[in-house]
């Protein structure tokens, strides 16, 4: 049985892999992977927003109480205060339960080890063996059961954390900031963080209701975001996924701030101040070759790795880098955090603009990026359109006409049926009309 994607467990509530049955099985295999010694066990688990949480939370708790190990239940959390959490409690391993920025009827189970990062490949593969020979040989004598409880507090501690990574000679007073948090984990904590740190702030998508989650708000929908900025005359607008792992940005005239411009601020304030570590930022093949030539313009590199954040904090780990992330919003500041923090980022972002004093449409366009096209083709799973001898043809002709001027880059979705298909180039027109070649030969396929 294949569990793993490349961010967990995910897919359709009360359907394989996300059943009560398995979600039961992963507390199990997951706890007796990481009992180790003879100390009380501890793993906390925090949930976003769905219906479906209320099935998966106590079937993982179950398996966990079963492999004897304590549960520590927090509710519902941002994905990084899962991370945050593990190591302030020296917890054992964290959940995460959700599906991102995948709508209420999906739901998916994030794992992390006691050092706050997500597993590595090699320790998914060993959980998912657990589970496919149901190999429950070692679960706890009755009187070695876990124990479960709730953490009244965890919100307050997240929310401490966060402020403490925004630079304590600041303040956002006077700034007037829209934070959307699609209905989603960070409902709670986000408004309250950019308040007590000053701001007056226009709080949307705060009301979840289990099917609401990222529905027409949050950074998959940020129109309502965009739009709130100008009613509202906001300075800026901050909007999350529904684990608030991602965030994306508009100006004060609405307009979004591209992923990549916001790496590149960080990264600049960070070689101001002389805390960038690796000699430059890690990202991935979707980042724009404009951010490449503006790093390297600064005498900083730019690494690039598979898509998905957990490569990308990989590479940081190994490489020593501690400003990296995707284009699509996911950003990771190993000064302070293990995994994507979309409040930590937004919050970086406000003391760059508090700092240079001027709106961000105006200090937030770092460089000019190449034009840059990204089209997603939905496909059957259980057939493979990249190996089909004609899609290759069509990708090897783009590439051919690309040349040395621009990028072309094409991958399966790792949490969709859904090859995603980008080019980058210096004519719009150009590769505007290589990309739909490449997508029609894949739609061909999938539909044949």
């Amino acid at each position: 049985m294949k569990l793993f994607g490349t961010d967990g467990i995910r897919g359709m509530a009360n359907t394989p892999p996300m059943t009560a049955d398995i979600a039961l099985k992963v507390g199990m295999a997951a706890g007796q992977q990481f009992m180790r010694g003879t100390h009380r066990h501890r793993v906390v688990i925090a949930k976003d927003t769905r219906l479906s949480g209320y099935m998966i939370e106590p079937a993982l708790t179950a398996g966990f109480i079963a492999a004897g190990i304590d549960v520590v239940l927090v509710g519902p959390m941002p994905t990084p205060a899962v991370a945050m959490l593990v190591r302030s409690l020296r917890a054992d391993l964290g959940v995460m339960i959700s599906a991102s920025h995948n709508e209420y009827r999906d739901n998916g189970i994030k794992l992390f080890g006691p050092d706050g990062y997500k597993l590595s490949d090699a320790v998914e593969r060993q959980i998912e063996e657990l589970v496919s020979q149901n190999n429950f040989q070692s679960l706890a004598k009755p009187d070695k059961l876990g124990r479960a409880k709730r953490l009244d507090d965890a919100q307050g501690r997240y929310i401490e954390f966060a402020k403490s990574t925004f630079p304590k000679t600041l303040t956002l007073e006077g700034l007037r900031i829209v934070v959307d948090c699609a209905n989603g984990a960070a409902y709670q904590v986000a408004p309250l963080i950019l308040r007590e740190l000053g701001a007056d702030v226009v709080a949307i998508g705060v009301q979840p209701d289990g099917f609401n989650i990222n529905l027409k708000c949050g950074s998959t929908a940020t129109e309502l975001m965009c739009e709130t900025v100008v009613k509202e005359k906001a300075h800026i607008g901050i909007a999350l996924d529904g684990d608030a792992d991602r965030v994306l940005i508009c100006d004060e005239q609405g307009k979004l701030a591209d992923g990549d411009q916001l790496m590149a601020m960080i990264a600049t304030q960070c070689l101001k101040t002389g805390v960038l570590r690796g000699g430059g930022v890690v990202a991935t093949q979707m980042s724009n070759i404009g951010l490449e030539h503006y790093l390297t313009s600064h005498g900083l590199s730019l690494a690039r790795t598979k898509v998905g954040d957990r490569y990308v904090v990989e590479h940081m780990r190994k490489h020593g880098f501690n400003v990296g992330g995707e284009q699509s919003g996911h950003i990771i500041l190993s000064d302070y955090t293990t995994t994507g923090d979309g409040i930590i980022a937004a919050l970086q972002i406000l003391a760059y603009m508090q700092e240079d004093g001027r709106p961000l449409s105006k200090c937030g366009k770092l460089f000019t990026p190449l034009p840059q096209i990204l089209r997603n083709v939905p496909y059957s799973k259980g057939t493979s359109p990249l190996s089909d001898p004609q899609v290759k043809k069509a990708i090897a002709s783009a590439e051919k006409s690309l040349g040395k001027n621009g990028r072309l880059f094409i991958r399966e979705s790792g949490t969709e049926p859904l090859i995603r298909v980008m080019a980058e180039g210096e004519n719009d027109k150009e590769i505007s009309t290589l990309v739909e070649g490449i997508c029609e030969s894949v739609r061909k396929v999938a539909n044949a």
